[in-house]
């Protein structure tokens, strides 16, 4: 296939949606309770899990301490080097103009905004952003339009000095100038933009965007104005400590807490800091999870009321901490890469996507959890969000006959003899590492990963082995295994099926797997998947999709890839067939997913621009709905031409959505307002313990 090339017009933009990955990401586990769901016409509501208090019943003062996976290399959340933890420090110490609630609608920020409206259409688009007066820089000068203006030149894609990371949005600005009087922004469109709630959040001061020097170098380790309920006070490269502390001019409600420290701390090591008291908030995988909850268990205890002889050790130390959960802004895929080979052929890509169960699937994740097991029906919307609609059926449900005549028709024709074997031998395979009825590569590193989709392996998606000790209680031998257990993924809806779809006859041992070829080939895709400890449960459910396309004909080669070399070299590469790997979920779809989904376009020197649509399959179609959802300003009409771009999505079977990730966050017992935030946004405030 034709190399891959930057996409020139719209590199900006795709590097938007990299940098969204780095907002959080997560696998199975029990029901840790407090999260319940509702159900309205937009889907299962799955609500925040934070230990929320009125800040009447909050603590005044203290420091929390939260882990983070690294320390920031720019608190300059535009710039292409932005991490989680620079999302993070923006949300605390800058203007967020609009931000989330619980079901990820954009809200109105009152302690920045009095309002914000489009007063025109025609011509063209104008909207109006009048600032609360109260509003001020750390050096008490206020917020004005020259912030905003500032802002939109750095961010316009017109001046290649400002090392921006996206142009997405304020490449459609003609003018910012200031209003009726000093508190008031009024902002021109040349081109509409539904999405302009997404603009100047969040806002920095004119002294990091006014010029390109400015805005690459001035806020790498600082930020000397900031306009927040914190402010950032020290950087500790040593100890990996970011500290956050009260912002002294901040108009609004204070922050409960005197400090806020961000430490730099390995997923691995994060339970044994729980016990010894050095983190109060953090994201865990799922076997610290499971630590976690069995400690705060009480032990099993025998006819005599007294522990058993043999009763494993409870780890004391993490009795007083909880896990929090809920299901995160974004979602796991299988990925199939549409440039050449068998899935060239759509009617392959949606005999792959006819052929597995995605309610099984995202059963066996979500389930032990006791979170919504229906699997995503949208590319565009979760469940729950405004404008989601499962779309689906546009692809069809879970159909092994209608997979089978699907490849007959591409023809791929059954062969009969050499290369057979059993469902039952696939899934023995599984177990010892191998997946489907292909080979499996050993581990490939490459080199370090570049900005885009994540495997979707991590936190709580993790199974992890050898686990810090905790207080003296190592690994998981303080947890019996039953705990364990409760905890893993749930494998046990791989019923042996034979390939009709229908139970093998023969005790749960499916018949032989049919081989099918073409032109003397036989039909095997290459599946990447990654192998770090991190990414057990997610191998899992490769081998779960592995067995059911077996049981069609569709043989897989497994390869197991570094985390590192996953990305670059396989997924942007184009060197895979199948792939699992998750996309963030953002309340501005129109806009933030549509270089996810444009059809690639050839560039003058014969590469292939596929933005980060990494299937590389998409259709003009497709385009023209992204284009005119993202510039219609009537919201309902706008989601409209959204929901008929993700039909067309499904129809091509390029992507396939299987599950929102969940998100499980440990918290001392006596935190509150932070935890597992799920679509919403937090209230950096309002965190503190409980009185």
């Amino acid at each position: 296939m034709a190399p891959l090339t930057p996409p020139r017009p719209t590199r900006s933009r795709t590097r938007r949606r990299a940098a969204l990955l780095a907002a959080g990401l997560l696998l199975p586990l029990p029901l840790l309770g407090g999260c319940g769901d509702q159900r309205d016409g937009t889907g299962t509501v799955t609500p925040q899990d934070i230990g929320a208090a009125p800040r009447a019943g909050i603590r005044d003062g203290g420091t929390l301490t939260w882990a983070v996976d690294a320390l920031p290399s720019t608190l300059n959340t535009f710039q292409t080097d932005a991490d989680p933890t620079t999302q993070r420090v923006a949300g605390a110490v800058l203007p967020a103009l609009f931000t989330t609630d619980g079901r990820g609608r954009p809200q109105r920020n009152p302690d920045y905004l009095r309002s914000a409206e489009v007063v025109q259409r025609e011509p063209h688009q104008v909207v109006v952003y009048k600032l609360n007066p109260k509003a001020v820089w750390s050096d008490g000068k206020a917020l004005t339009a020259a912030d905003f203006e500032a802002q939109w030149k750095a961010l316009r894609g017109k001046d290649s000095g400002y090392w921006a990371a996206h142009n997405t949005g304020y490449d459609r600005i003609d003018r910012v100038e200031r209003g009726a009087d000093e508190h008031e922004v009024k902002v021109t469109f040349a081109r509409s933009c539904a999405d302009w709630p997404a603009l100047f959040t969040p806002l920095y001061p004119q002294a990091v965007t006014g010029s390109a020097d400015d805005f690459n170098d001035s806020a790498r380790k600082d930020l000397k104005l900031s306009a927040g309920p914190f402010r950032v006070a020290a950087r500790d490269d040593d100890e990996g400590t970011l500290t956050l502390a009260r912002a002294p001019k901040w108009w609004g409600e204070p922050a409960k807490l005197d400090r806020l420290v961000l430490r730099a701390l390995p997923r691995t090591e994060r339970a044994a800091a729980l016990a010894a008291g050095k983190l109060d908030l953090a994201d865990v995988g799922a076997a610290d999870a499971g630590r976690i909850a069995a400690a705060g268990k009480p032990a099993k205890q025998d006819k005599g009321d007294k522990p058993p002889a043999s009763a494993p050790v409870r780890p004391a130390a993490l009795r007083g901490i909880v896990v929090r959960k809920s299901l995160e802004p974004a979602y796991t895929q299988l990925a199939l890469n549409g440039a050449s080979g068998p899935l060239a052929d759509e009617r392959v890509r949606r005999a792959v996507a006819r052929a597995i169960d995605r309610r099984a699937i995202a059963k066996s994740v979500l389930g032990p959890l006791g979170l919504p097991v229906d699997p995503l029906g949208s590319h565009l919307f979760l469940s729950g969000q405004d404008g989601y609609e499962d779309n689906s059926d546009a692809l069809g449900g879970p159909d092994p006959k209608a997979a089978q005549a699907l490849l007959a028709e591409a023809g791929w024709k059954l062969a009969e003899g050499d290369g057979r074997k059993t469902a039952a031998g696939a899934g023995a395979g599984a177990a010892d590492g191998r997946a489907g009825t292909g080979r499996v590569r050993g581990l490939r590193p490459g080199p370090e990963a570049g900005p885009g989709p994540v495997p979707s392996g991590g936190a709580a998606e993790a199974d992890e082995s050898g686990a810090a000790s905790v207080a003296g209680v190592t690994g998981v031998s303080g947890i019996s295994d039953d705990d364990e257990t409760e905890y893993a993924a749930d494998d046990s809806l791989d019923d042996g099926t034979g390939p009709d779809g229908k139970p093998a006859a023969d005790g749960g041992r499916a018949a032989a797997a049919p081989v099918r070829m073409k032109n003397g080939k036989k039909l095997t895709l290459r599946f990447v998947v990654p192998v770090s400890a991190g990414a057990d449960s997610l191998r899992s459910v490769a081998d779960r999709i592995a067995r059911r396309l077996d049981a069609v004909g569709i043989g897989t080669e497994v390869t197991k890839v570094g985390d590192a070399g996953f990305f670059k070299d396989h997924v942007a590469a184009g060197s895979y067939d199948l792939a699992l790997y998750s996309w963030p979920a953002t309340p501005y779809p129109s806009t933030d997913a549509r270089p996810v989904y444009a059809k690639p376009q050839p560039a003058a020197d014969g590469s292939l621009v596929v933005e980060q649509n990494y299937t590389r399959v998409g259709t003009d179609r497709i385009d023209q709905l992204f284009d005119q959802a993202s510039t219609e300003l009537d919201t309902e009409a706008s989601r409209d031409l959204a929901g008929r771009a993700d039909a067309r999505i499904w129809s091509l079977a390029g992507s396939i959505p299987l599950y929102q990730r969940p998100q499980l966050v440990a918290a001392r017992k006596t935190v509150v307002n932070a935890g597992a935030f799920g679509l919403g946004s937090p209230r950096y405030q309002d965190i503190g313990f409980r009185k």
